[in-house]
């Protein structure tokens, strides 16, 4: 077999061939322009997909701190209103004249009339 020698083959200049040359020269200029329009498009999608990504992300950290620093003061307040709980029941027992007696006689070895007062020391601490 011969070598296969290239084909010379002239173009025809008619004006349907012109024609046909401008169109398909200007489909794919449109074709190169919506390949833009879709990739800046996409670009765009892809910022707007990670801002809102970000921001959920963002807030719900923001709300775990938040929903964390709830129960530490729920706590808190717990822990107030016991002790003002506590704190009203001593209001209600410093008015109590028998209380008040009491106290004394415990704290500061107080007496009435004709009492005396043993002081005798706890064998826990001695152990």
């Amino acid at each position: 077999m011969a070598a296969v020698q290239p084909k010379n083959v002239a173009k025809i200049e008619t004006s349907y061939v012109q024609q046909q040359e401008y169109s398909d020269h200007a489909a794919a200029k449109k074709k190169k322009k919506l390949y833009r329009r879709l990739s800046v498009f996409f670009v765009f999608a892809l910022f707007v997909a990670y801002s809102m990504v970000s921001s959920i992300l963002s807030q719900a950290s923001t709300l775990d701190e938040k929903v964390a620093q709830k129960k530490q003061y729920d706590k808190q307040l717990t822990a107030l209103k016991n002790q003002q709980n506590s704190l009203k029941q001593e209001i209600s027992n410093l008015n109590d004249d028998d209380y008040i007696a009491k106290l004394a006689r415990k704290e500061y070895f107080l007496s009435n009339k004709d009492e005396i007062i043993f002081n005798i020391p706890d064998g826990n601490k001695e152990k």
